[in-house]
């Protein structure tokens, strides 16, 4: 090492620390979404008198950042890569509710837009952290 130059950090060390980044950043907007998704159901129930489908996105919805909290305390590294997957599922669930309700007109282009686009990051977030787990379980 020359003189003045900064150590470098092992890659293992790196990589830990991007997917506690990813961690953090999905626990915080799997949360927030499900703020959303409450404030969804609150106004299908009370605006439009819709109870089935509201119940079903609340579910699911909901879930997403709960499988994701499970996960953070998960048993072994299977169980981690479950609760993620379930996670990951239930994301998928919402983005079909939530096209369901646009095209049926219980919620404005413009909200499900935003909506779809939360999801949609929200999926593609929990597919990087699953197939990492999943790359990373096989090297062990």
């Amino acid at each position: 090492m020359k003189d003045g130059a900064k150590p470098r950090t092992p890659f293992i060390v790196l990589k830990r620390q991007v997917l506690c980044r990813m961690a953090n950043a999905i626990e915080d907007k799997s949360f927030e979404f499900a703020v959303r998704i409450v404030r969804l159901s609150q106004y299908l129930n009370s605006e439009k008198k819709e109870y089935v489908m509201s119940k079903q996105i609340l579910k699911c919805g909901t879930s997403i950042g709960a499988n994701v909290a499970e996960a953070q305390q998960a048993q072994s590294y299977a169980d981690f890569i479950a609760k993620i997957g379930i996670a990951s599922k239930e994301a998928q669930e919402t983005y079909y509710w939530i096209r369901l309700l646009a095209r049926t007109g219980y919620i404005t282009p413009r909200m499900s837009r935003s909506l779809l686009s939360d999801c949609n990051e929200l999926i593609r977030l929990l597919t990087s952290i699953l197939n990492t787990a999943k790359n990373k379980q096989s090297v062990r």
